[in-house]
């Protein structure tokens, strides 16, 4: 076993050990805590598990929601108790060895880019459509990161105003702060809203997917339009070989075809767009991307 990796979610947290050929040789998973202590013991524990399976010069990553912000370590997460803590630092010191911390959807992109759908592409982008809305990008087999390692944020991008102002869409505050972020017209709940705001009808995602072919397809198809209108800006922006959809949303059957054609409604001209589709690696993406990541900052 070479490497170890941890996905840290809002509900759950589990633990992955890997082998040289980068197949799963163990897993354990726990609930994840609501305060800020027994996360890090949990953590220390499932780490600490992972070196007694394969020795204690593993490689750790740990792939998890929110940002760290490099200039102050401390981590900022809507749905962790560990936001607003210095959570790299701390579990690194409970463990008494280095950890490499990424953002989840980063995980993803760099696990679909070595070992999944967008194996043999030069950059491939990662989108995460879920509760809320992620990205990551992936070149040459390495994540692209700046030096805020805000890349990738992109549910926090604005709305597109004439989509907005055409079907008279609210202006939701987002959990970052700000109003009319994409995110809250686009992940789960934002798809829900859309069904109450055009129907007046309050279904959950997989309801309103069921129904597309009859009185949810107007629902459907405006969903389909905004998500499409922020693939075409980041076409726009990274031009990338491959976009990756991981996510509750993405398992919805056929939805990359919807989203190909939507893509091409909205692309600039007759350009081509970016082939899309859904990751591959499953429950095993976001671990696999946060160990390997840690295995390359070995290399």
């Amino acid at each position: 076993m070479i490497a170890a990796g941890v996905d840290l979610g809002g509900t759950k947290t589990e633990t992955q050990i890997f082998d040289a050929n980068w197949q799963v040789a163990g897993n354990r998973r726990d609930p994840t805590p609501k305060n800020y202590a027994a996360l890090i013991e949990t953590l220390a524990n499932q780490i600490e598990w992972a070196r007694a399976q394969a020795g204690p010069d593993l490689a750790i990553g740990i792939g998890g929601a929110g940002l760290v912000n490099p200039a102050t370590g401390l981590v900022l997460a809507a749905n962790l108790c560990a936001s607003g803590h210095p959570l790299p630092a701390d579990i690194s010191e409970a463990v008494g060895q280095p950890i490499t911390y990424i953002n989840d959807c980063k995980a993803l992109a760099l696990s679909e880019a070595v070992f999944g759908a967008g194996r043999g592409h030069r950059r491939v982008l990662s989108i995460t459509l879920g509760t809320g809305i992620g990205g990551g990008i992936a070149m040459d087999g390495k994540l692209f990161q700046g030096p805020t390692q805000m890349e990738g944020e992109v549910g926090h991008t604005s709305a597109p105003a004439h989509l907005v102002v055409k079907h008279g869409l609210p202006m939701v505050a987002c959990g970052c702060g700000r109003r009319g972020c994409a995110e809250t017209l686009i992940s789960g709940p934002g798809l829900t809203r859309l069904a109450e705001t055009l129907m007046g009808q309050s279904l959950t995602p997989r309801e309103i997917a069921d129904r597309r072919g009859g009185d949810m397809q107007k629902v459907w198809t405006l969903w389909c339009d905004l998500v499409a209108d922020l693939l075409r800006n980041l076409n726009l922006t990274i031009d990338p070989d491959i976009i990756v959809l991981g996510g509750g949303l993405s398992l919805i059957a056929g939805v990359g075809d919807d989203l190909s054609d939507a893509l091409k409604r909205a692309q600039l001209a007759d350009f081509a767009i970016p082939p899309i589709a859904i990751a591959q690696g499953g429950e095993t993406s976001g671990a696999r991307g946060a160990a390997y990541a840690a295995w390359q900052a070995r290399e």
